[in-house]
């Protein structure tokens, strides 16, 4: 059908949490729209550590158990000089399995009445005064073009489409996490239990965690700095000699790497006829490097203005940039809170993370937290410490 069809309301480029929440909310809006999705399935390959919150899991969606892969409830931290400090997590996380979630959610935008199409690859974008009208690719060999009156860019961190449109989405060396991950299996975790590595010997300028997906099975990656990186020695070659050290006899299931840009949030999320959500907009937490929540509020927001757009005034950018207001008074004044933190936490010295860890594990077990474990984090510079707490606060 989607051959036939000439022009949709909205075509989405990219089929992940934030192309299909964009998706479901526009097409319940009434919009038509078109979601073209690169890879052969929905969910394929998985370039995650799959964890989410349940608080923002709950924002979209009532947690189906099939997407849980492990429920968390506690969380460990191991400092440069193997200090181990763990504490309850006040909201509980999860573990997800990616290949049933994002099927799930790309499921759910059809069912609201969106197009899906598979192995459709989109090599560019059409332009005409200055305004984004379509979409150029190729779908299992054949060449199509189609029209739009939005097009949404939500093609991940490598994002083409708003490059191509001309909005700048380029990402500064620091601001870019190289991040290499092994699904392994054959090894003894605590299925309820998120452990960071925290150290230049194991991360330089991030962290390496272990996210069990069971009993015996766990996601294992680290992201090292792009400013690190450049010195030679790869995210791959840091997990390998860890997982040689720690987890010596795993067996790997799956490999997989990608770039996570901890940036702030473009500063043009819009233009005539275009959105960015997600990786591409750079709505990925800057700290924590998680993308699935902030990406699924990108899509709902933008959808959400989309919607509206196009019933009252069409898709200039004056009406498009009701999604970006919205966004940054949702989620980005946090965005760029979590983003001064991250600057901050970047310059510590294994020195700086040992005494972090002293100073949490001075703290009775009961009244620890991760409001407390920032906030002894911050400690050499007050100022972020309301950054901190409104972050936590949640205002």
């Amino acid at each position: 059908m989607w051959k036939e069809q000439k022009e949709f309301d909205c075509i989405v480029v990219g089929g992940g949490p934030a192309g299909s929440t964009f998706a479901r909310v526009a097409a319940e809006g009434g919009l038509s729209v078109l979601l073209l999705e690169k890879d052969r399935d929905i969910g394929v390959p998985v370039r995650c550590g799959e964890a989410v919150s349940d608080a923002g899991l709950r924002i979209f969606h009532e947690p189906d158990p099939r997407w849980i892969a492990s429920t968390i409830n506690r969380i460990r931290l191991i400092a440069p000089n193997e200090t181990v400090v763990e504490f309850d997590l006040q909201q509980k996380g999860y573990i997800l399995d990616r290949r049933i979630f994002d099927y799930d959610l790309a499921e759910y935008a059809s069912s609201a009445g969106a197009q899906i199409v598979t192995k459709a690859y989109v090599d560019d974008i059409i332009i005409e005064n200055d305004r984004v009208v379509g979409v150029k690719g190729t779908h299992v060999g054949e060449r199509f073009e189609k029209r739009a009156k939005i097009v949404v860019g939500a093609d991940g961190v490598e994002s083409r489409v708003g490059r191509w449109a001309g909005l700048k989405t380029t990402v500064k060396l620091k601001n870019m996490e190289c991040g290499f991950q092994k699904t392994v299996t054959g090894i003894d975790v605590d299925e309820h239990m998120f452990e960071f590595y925290l150290s230049k010997k194991w991360a330089p300028g991030g962290y390496l965690w272990v996210f069990p997906k069971g009993k015996n099975k766990a996601n294992i990656g680290v992201a090292i700095s792009g400013y690190y990186a450049k010195d030679g020695k790869s995210a791959q070659k840091f997990l390998d000699e860890f997982l040689a050290w720690k987890y010596p006899k795993a067996s790997v299931l799956t490999t997989v790497v990608g770039g996570i840009p901890i940036d702030k949030t473009v500063k043009q999320m819009v233009m005539d006829g275009l959105m960015l959500v997600g990786d591409a907009a750079h709505t990925v937490n800057p700290v924590t490097g998680g993308g699935i929540v902030p990406g699924m509020r990108s899509g709902l927001l933008a959808a959400e203005t989309a919607v509206k757009a196009l019933h009252n005034g069409g898709p200039a950018r004056k009406n498009l940039a009701a999604y970006e207001k919205e966004w940054h008074k949702i989620g980005g004044k946090n965005h760029e809170r979590f983003y001064r933190i991250k600057e901050t936490i970047f310059r510590f010295t294994d020195d700086d993370l040992n005494r972090i860890a002293d100073g949490i594990s001075a703290v009775p077990t009961d009244d620890r937290s991760l409001l407390k474990l920032f906030s002894i984090a911050v400690r050499k510079k007050p100022s972020l410490l309301f950054d901190v707490i409104r972050v936590f606060a949640g205002l």
